[in-house]
């Protein structure tokens, strides 16, 4: 099997492990379990607390003392346990501490799986830049299969969407023992300081106005994602309560419907190099925070019949949402930031996004669909709710473009997207 090829792989399982539960776990918690939406948003906060510090932390160790690729699999077949052990929860507080220990398990991989490809592709000699994007592309796909796998088999609002992330899980870890060695590159002459280990030199950007306007922004969309992510499945799940939906194909199939935007999130990466080179930063940024407040608007007006055309507009508008902003703002950091703390830069940038980002965005969500969108009878104001959330990302673009006051250098765009 050639290297491209068990790169792809282990990308494709990366991701389908995520992919399996990530948008269903919202029609297993309320709809199956009946638990509430403020222990739900603590439910997702695990993540971003989980990409606070567990990536620092076992890059550390991967860098001094074990071999990157053992590493990633001991990880991954010990958070597949934790997916194992989650249908077993009796209460909303023992399921926080099972998903916070797969997280604390999931969420280093994501880098460590980066790692792992780059050190394998400068072995055989081959260029990051233009091999890696072609194989990092699978994991999106992998997302994709696995949204397809836990809703054809009817497993959305079942305990058997864990198994089957685990399965995933397991036959990753196993695999990651085969790939090629990423030993430790610290020597024990090393004499960094664990401010530069941790990667906390990055935070001297927050000196620059500019930079630090555009990480709090960056944060804020993390939020966004969090939202969309946490609630999208069960928003479509609920109209089966309704006779005139229950039929439905969106209804019956509510996460295949939502990995089109998984689909559209491949196909606006294309789209990229041309935005940034003619409009610039700025621009991309505040269309990402047009296009969430288009999602997040037609998810409200959006309904499995006659507004079907508005859920899949609304998954196709994510594909630009996100990329948009995540894609487009590493690469802005890249151009931004000194040679020397790169990496740190990248790190800081997936803290304000992924970490603090995230646990606002899920707790706080949380917290106001129980205080103000949820009836007596446990039943939800989604079009109040998507409204809320889509003035959420309007507010950000009306005040992101007077705060950004970055000139756009389209010689410098040019390069960076090459």
């Amino acid at each position: 099997m050639s290297l491209k090829l068990r790169l792809t792989l282990m990308n494709f399982l990366q991701f389908f492990v995520w992919g399996a539960w990530l948008i269903t776990i919202g029609r297993y918690w309320f709809e199956n379990r009946g638990w509430s939406g403020t222990s739900f948003g603590a439910i997702f906060s695990t993540m971003g607390f989980s990409a606070i510090f567990m990536p620092s932390l076992m890059g550390i160790v991967a860098d001094r003392w074990i071999n990157a690729e053992k590493l990633y699999g001991m990880l991954h077949i010990l958070g597949g346990v934790f997916l194992c052990l989650l249908p077993q929860a009796a209460n909303p507080n023992q399921f926080f501490w099972l998903i916070f220990g797969s997280m604390i398990c999931y969420m280093p991989t994501i880098s460590l799986a980066i790692a792992v490809a780059y050190n394998a592709l400068k072995q055989q000699g081959l260029d990051v830049i233009r091999d890696y994007p072609p194989i990092r592309v699978w994991g999106t796909i992998g997302f994709i299969a696995a949204l397809w796998t836990t809703s054809l088999l009817g497993l959305e609002k079942s305990p058997g969407q864990f198994y089957v992330a685990a399965g995933a899980a397991f036959l990753l870890g196993l695999y990651a023992f085969t790939l090629p060695p990423a030993p430790p590159r610290m020597t024990a002459g090393d004499n960094r300081s664990l401010i530069e280990v941790l990667g906390l030199t990055s935070f001297r950007l927050f000196r620059d106005r500019n930079m630090a306007v555009f990480f709090i922004f960056a944060m804020l969309l993390g939020a966004s994602l969090q939202l969309t992510n946490a609630y999208g499945g069960t928003f479509l799940g609920e109209f089966e309560k309704n006779p005139a939906y229950a039929g439905s194909l969106a209804v019956k199939y509510p996460a295949i419907i939502m990995s089109i935007s998984q689909v559209s999130e491949t196909l606006f990466i294309l789209a990229i190099p041309f935005f940034l080179r003619r409009f610039g930063i700025k621009t991309v940024m505040t269309i990402s925070m047009v296009a969430w407040f288009l999602r997040f608007g037609l998810f409200a007006y959006g309904n499995p019949g006659p507004g079907l055309w508005m859920i899949i507009l609304s998954c196709i508008v994510y594909g630009m949402a996100f990329d948009f902003f995540n894609i487009s703002g590493s690469l802005f950091v890249e151009q931004q930031s000194d040679p020397r703390i790169r990496a740190s830069a990248q790190g800081l940038f997936m803290l304000m996004t992924n970490g603090i980002g995230a646990v606002l965005g899920s707790s706080i969500s949380g917290w106001m669909i129980d205080r103000w969108f949820t009836g007596a009878d446990g039943v939800k104001d989604w079009h109040g709710i998507w409204v809320t959330f889509a003035l959420y990302s309007l507010v950000m673009a009306v005040l992101f473009v007077p705060l950004f006051r970055y000139r756009h250098d389209r010689s410098a765009a040019l390069n960076v997207a090459h």
